[in-house]
């Protein structure tokens, strides 16, 4: 169900495990409420990853540090870092996508042409076989399903994603994982990466050399504002 990556006083650090469901439901205890359970304490969410979405999850151990990550997150003070797998190509290898976000049928998204208040995605993306595409994406907003509906919105939905892709049960997975997170907490810097450990494709050799040698610094990219 997860994995702890890190636990500081004020603070954890976990990698959510793809299909996992974050609050509890259906019955089963959901990340954050089996990891109350084991380690015997309460704690606080502070954002958010769906379901199929593996990955850094941050938590707060009491409610100062839960107030404190929930206004760094709200003044974007958090860096979020996600990869993602696609099939086909883009327009573009790199850019941006920027567009109101509305609720459309089965619990979807869409995005607009309009950009009243947007949700705004960076994107890199690296060929790692024919008709396959690794991406390293950075939200410059924080929008219910923004990574998902921004890589559909430009004709490459991520691979095994069963409300925005296609043909999703031929994969054994969604292919999104939320990569690097970076901030600054009481004075101190802290960085954390964590690579993808569930899924045949992000094993390949192509997305480990990509990663490794060259998306292993994320933050050091050139992400400046549009």
């Amino acid at each position: 169900m997860y994995q702890i990556i890190s636990d500081e006083s004020d603070f954890i650090v976990i990698d959510k495990y793809a299909g996992v469901h974050f609050h509890s439901q259906d019955g089963s205890a959901g990340v954050v409420a089996q990891l109350e359970a084991d380690l015997g304490i309460k704690l606080f969410a502070v954002h958010r990853l769906d379901t199929p979405t593996s990955g850094l999850l941050i938590l707060a151990k009491n409610p100062l540090a839960a107030r404190r990550f929930t206004e760094m997150f709200t003044e974007h003070k958090v860096q979020k870092y996600y990869l993602a797998i696609a099939q086909g190509k883009p327009k573009k290898k790199q850019g941006w996508v920027i567009g109101d976000m509305a609720k459309a049928r089965r619990s979807m998204f869409k995005l607009l042409r309009s950009t009243e208040n947007p949700a705004v995605t960076q994107f890199f993306s690296h060929s790692i076989v024919e008709g396959l595409r690794l991406y390293l994406l950075k939200p410059h907003s924080g929008k219910t399903h923004q990574l998902r509906v921004a890589l559909a919105s430009i004709g490459v939905p991520i691979l095994g994603d069963k409300l925005y892709g296609v043909n999703s049960a031929e994969h054994d997975r969604c292919y999104l994982h939320a990569y690097c997170l970076d901030f600054s907490y009481q004075g101190k810097a802290f960085h954390y990466l964590c690579m993808p450990t569930q899924g045949n494709i992000f094993e390949m050799q192509a997305v480990q050399q990509q990663l490794t040698q060259q998306w292993s610094h994320p933050e050091l990219l050139s992400w400046a504002a549009r």
